[in-house]
């Protein structure tokens, strides 16, 4: 497909791309949020390699999306005027970017390394210094959406870095996503992330109360919810996830195991930086409940059967 730098438009696969100009892309990680990540980018038009610990997932990824498969992550990086990542936590970034066979090794001087893992604030800036001191870029950019934002490609991305590296990436990070914003120097991606999930807690357990009150109390609370959603007590939440909470149905979405690795980094952040979370440790402890009844891949709004 051939890309210009004009503002026209093409609709693929029900996600509109802006034509930007075709780039050599690495993508490391494909799990749930990475595997459509990538397929994004390569029906974007760019020519994407992709790197997965796991080999047989890499092989699907290119049946379904006609791409590249590199044995290593330094492989994926070579020759690649761009990488992303997106893995699991700390210790996964490290070992696609650090060392002999990591993304650093094998990208070009000047190249430009973007995370998409929820990680932490130090591994953002300890990676942000390595980078730099190998004349490489880094920018910390998690995501909020989930599985279902990476699959239509409407993610919001925080990102934290140099505004230079930034404006790299974002043209073409607009692939799988419907914004894309730096928040400030390195690491404030990653905060940025901590707030959203701060404010996601403390809305699924007062969502959990409200419904679980309206039915002890007899209320239909399908219906009570179509009217409260229409004011002021209407939220993302509400919206998506409060008629699967009145059925009873879990079986999808942000699971609580990835709520409480994510809460365990905030929390962590917040004893350094003195910030008084009492909610968020309460609402730490209630998903603790929820892994320990067995619902540790459960979305996150099974909170609620804590409460039944």
């Amino acid at each position: 497909m051939t890309t210009t730098n004009t503002s026209v438009s093409v609709n693929i696969n029900a996600k509109t791309y802006a034509l930007t100009p075709a780039r050599r892309v690495a993508f490391l990680g494909l799990g749930v949020m990475g595997y459509p990540m990538a397929g994004h980018l390569a029906r974007a038009g760019h020519q994407v390699t992709v790197y997965n610990r796991t080999d047989a997932k890499a092989i699907a990824w290119c049946t379904e999306f006609g791409g590249h498969r590199a044995a290593t992550p330094r492989l994926a990086a070579q020759q690649a005027d761009l990488v992303f990542c997106c893995v699991g936590n700390d210790d996964d970034l490290r070992s696609v970017t650090l060392g002999a066979d990591g993304a650093f090794a094998g990208m070009e001087p000047g190249g430009v390394l973007t995370d998409h893992t929820t990680a932490s604030v130090s591994v953002a800036r300890e990676l942000y210094g390595a980078a730099k001191n190998l004349g490489l870029k880094f920018v910390d950019a998690p995501v909020s959406g989930g599985q279902a934002g990476a699959q239509n490609g409407q993610l919001t991305v925080m990102c934290g870095g140099d505004q230079a590296a930034f404006d790299v990436v974002q043209p073409v990070g607009l692939a799988f996503s419907k914004a894309f914003t730096l928040l400030g120097a390195s690491g404030a991606g990653q905060l940025a992330k901590m707030v959203n999930q701060i404010c996601i807690a403390g809305l699924v357990q007062g969502l959990s109360e409200a419904i679980a009150f309206g039915q002890q109390a007899g209320l239909d609370m399908n219906q009570v919810l179509d009217v409260i959603g229409k004011g002021a007590a209407q939220s993302w939440q509400l919206d998506n996830r409060g008629k699967t909470m009145v059925a009873d149905k879990f079986d999808f979405g942000f699971a609580v195991d990835w709520m409480r690795k994510d809460l365990g980094l905030v929390l962590d952040e917040a004893k350094r930086n003195g910030a008084r979370l009492p909610v968020t440790a309460l609402v730490d402890q209630f998903y603790a409940d929820v892994q320990h009844m067995g619902g540790q891949r459960w979305d996150t709004s099974s909170l609620i059967k804590r409460l039944r």
